[in-house]
């Protein structure tokens, strides 16, 4: 089993206040109608991860290989895409809490098979993006919250949800130029 990797405890809703000056992403910029094909363009980006020779060697002792953030971008795909139906068919729901590092141990992303990965990866990111795609400019401004207080709409969860899909991109070295 591979070391863990330190815990990410930044709280990275600041991303809906200003552009992130590692990535470039302004999320200001989206528009829940845009989320979907977003992540559909990125999605063979993840695919082309997947498949090199070193997908699953980290770079240095406290960063995921290009793998372990594929898997973890397959789960955030499914996590949004829960949140996201439960704002769509609840009255301000409650998010149930997700570590992102518990969940990166507790399935050993690292040693998932990256073609089951790729495969699972196109589904999630089908569906995820399939719901964005269907929703009507009436339910954009839907609230939901996280266990931790923050609160989003239907469009800052698309902001930032998205936000994170293109910024792993850029952390494992694979955005070839803008996914908007």
């Amino acid at each position: 089993m591979e070391p863990s990797i330190p815990p990410d405890t930044k709280d990275w809703t600041w991303v809906l206040e200003r552009p992130c000056p590692e990535c470039g992403f302004v999320s200001s910029d989206v528009e829940p109608d845009m989320v979907g094909p977003t992540v559909r363009a990125t999605v063979p980006r993840w695919v082309d991860v997947l498949g090199r020779d070193d997908v699953g060697v980290r770079p240095d002792v406290a960063t995921w290989s290009p793998l372990e953030y594929a898997a973890h971008v397959r789960d955030v795909f499914v996590v949004f895409d829960g949140r996201l139906r439960s704002m769509v068919e609840q009255e301000d729901p409650l998010f149930a809490d997700w570590d992102q590092d518990a969940a990166a141990a507790e399935a050993d992303y690292a040693h998932q098979d990256p073609t089951v990965v790729a495969r699972e990866l196109e589904l999630a990111g089908g569906r995820v993006a399939e719901r964005f795609e269907t929703l009507t400019p009436d339910l954009w401004d839907r609230p939901g919250r996280r266990s931790n207080g923050s609160v989003f709409t239907v469009r800052t969860l698309g902001q930032y949800f998205l936000h994170d899909v293109v910024h792993h991109l850029y952390d494992v070295g694979a955005d070839e130029g803008p996914v908007l």
